[in-house]
């Protein structure tokens, strides 16, 4: 989401983009917070020499590591924002998106986080799943709906946990214990965050703990330009929370238990580290604030403020950056660094469960998850194991999904169906022949009756009604069924033909009436009659052979 107006604004995009609500709400959020922070900080003059590849291999460690810096681009400004939200067009878990009539698009909850879902793309004979940031443990949102994703033939699989070995609920129970430590021995805690996810998990942990840990009097600050709308937010979106966050809506109680924090004034927001904030400001506390790279946004404050003494602490908890990397420009830091990485989305033994269950006909995924991780290669659970083996992708490679379309769904008028007359050839199985027009568009198509034939008029200047309409021809029976040729000859000689020879080929049958000069090709789906223009007997021994055909 955070890369949208990117690809809306710069790329001549004219499509319809599809999300949830609280998808585009929490993302617009997102994205407003990312252009606040980025425009605090006006830079006097932009640099892109630098990004010549000469002048990058001479630059300090991190810069030239950096991959495809020529593509790295400015940040976009709220008026992109706006224009690419503009472009959004709502849609509900299991509603259903025709695009073109060619494949219909539904969206399923992938109980990640808020209005987060998965996608089945389908026509009426085939099922392409796409599994992206799904989560089966139970937090605040719906939970993941897995049964719809059965009878696919393709299941695209991405957005696994970036942290395979690391428990969330371990990490949660960690980030609490470390976060009381600290303040009962009179240090402050920084949670470097975004303002919407796992911030809500948090919250409602600690609100549970806070008491029991004797917190009750320590306040938490929230800090961030869209504080009070996310924290708003996550308690107005009922139908898009788990079954018992919705009960508690109907009671009526706020759904999130932060907006009792509120109430009680423990947990205070606000937009930014100037005003309001700096009157109320008290230590020891505890203060959510963003970015959690460490490179802008109000963070970068409270790291150089907290930085040299080693009673505050610093914890991690998004998963999103290397904690070390983040740290690196603020060394030497007295202050303790705790790593608690909380990411819920799905691990290797989830996603083979998953599997197990969904049970797609093949799976397509990035080809990271085909092998294990570089850092930790003996480990061969972490990765994917299925079979048929999982199709691998590299980055912008475009692949080939191994089924075929071989149907399509035609509908036919009632007033057609109505004259159709089926035969009954075997039990239980009967068929009919259909003569219409077939008029597709928009990728449906339609079986229509043919049209009358034209009445001849009288007058000469009346041009023929309807002419692109196609002619209808009075139509052959068709022919089933095998010729026994034992009983066939049997036949032929009882109408006075003598000398017949039959002979055996690869595909059937020739029977040779040697006085006639002719023969008979009798093969599993035509039969020929070959003989010199004597149409009076071609026609004899065919209605002879239709004798033991079925005519439809």
């Amino acid at each position: 989401m955070m890369a949208l107006p990117y690809i809306t604004e710069h790329t001549g995009f004219t499509g319809t983009v599809y999300a949830t609500e609280p998808t585009m709400q929490i993302g617009r959020l997102l994205m407003e917070e990312l252009v606040n922070f980025i425009e605090r900080v006006p830079k006097a003059q932009s640099a892109s020499l630098w990004k010549n590849k000469d002048i990058q291999r001479l630059l300090p460690s991190p810069l030239k590591d950096a991959v495809e810096v020529s593509t790295w681009r400015r940040c976009y400004t709220m008026q992109e924002v706006n224009s690419a939200l503009s472009k959004i067009q709502l849609v509900g878990y299991s509603q259903k998106i025709e695009l073109f009539g060619a494949v219909q698009v539904t969206p399923l909850s992938s109980g990640y986080a808020l209005g987060s879902s998965n996608w089945i793309i389908q026509s009426h004979y085939e099922k392409v799943s796409y599994v992206s940031g799904s989560s089966l443990l139970t937090t605040h949102p719906q939970p993941m709906d897995q049964a719809s994703l059965k009878n696919s033939d393709v299941l695209v699989l991405t957005g696994l946990t970036q942290i395979p070995t690391a428990n969330p609920d371990g990490m949660v129970g960690e980030f609490c214990s470390n976060l009381a430590l600290t303040v009962r021995n009179g240090g402050n805690v920084l949670v470097p965050c975004y303002p919407s996810g796992v911030i809500y998990d948090l919250l409602e942990c600690l609100y549970q703990y806070i008491d029991s840990a004797g917190l009750s009097n320590v306040p938490f600050y929230c800090i961030s330009p869209v504080a009070n709308s996310s924290l708003e937010f996550s308690q107005i979106f009922a139908e898009w929370l788990c079954h018992n966050k919705q009960s508690k809506v109907y009671l009526p109680e706020p759904p999130f238990p932060h907006a009792e924090l509120i109430q009680t004034n423990k947990l205070k927001h606000y937009p930014s580290i100037h005003g309001d904030f700096s009157n109320d400001f008290r230590q020891p506390c505890v203060v959510f604030t963003g970015h959690p790279s460490l490179r802008f946004g109000d963070v970068v404050h409270f790291l150089e403020l907290w930085g040299k003494s080693s009673l505050n602490t610093v914890i991690f908890t998004e998963p999103d950056f290397s904690y070390l990397e983040a740290l690196a420009p603020y060394q030497p830091l007295a202050m303790k660094c705790i790593y608690c990485p909380i990411d819920t989305r799905l691990n290797f033994i989830q996603v083979s469960k998953l599997l197990k269950e969904v049970q797609p006909l093949h799976v397509v995924c990035p080809e990271q998850y085909t092998q294990p991780p570089p850092a930790q290669s003996h480990r061969m659970d972490l990765m994917i194991d299925c079979q048929p083996p999982a199709m691998s992708y590299r980055r912008a490679e475009v692949l080939a999904l191994p089924f075929k379309r071989r149907y399509e769904k035609i509908e036919i008028m009632p007033e057609l169906a109505d004259s159709l007359v089926p035969m009954e050839i075997k039990p239980g199985i009967s068929l009919a022949t259909v003569s219409a027009v077939l008029h597709t568009k928009d990728n449906k198509h339609v079986l229509q009756p043919p049209p009358r034939p034209a009445q001849p008029t009288s007058s000469k200047k009346r041009k023929r009604v309807n002419e692109d309409v196609p002619d209808c021809k009075v139509l052959k029976p068709l022919l089933s069924g095998s010729i026994p040729v034992e009983q066939f000859v049997q036949t032929l000689e009882k109408h006075g033909f003598s000398d017949i020879k039959v002979e055996d080929t690869a595909k059937g049958h020739i029977v040779l009436l040697q006085e006639a000069e002719t023969l008979i090709q009798i093969e599993e789906d035509s039969t020929h009659i070959i003989c010199d223009s004597d149409e009076a007997l071609r026609v004899r021994l065919r209605d002879l052979v239709l004798r033991f055909l079925q005519k439809f």
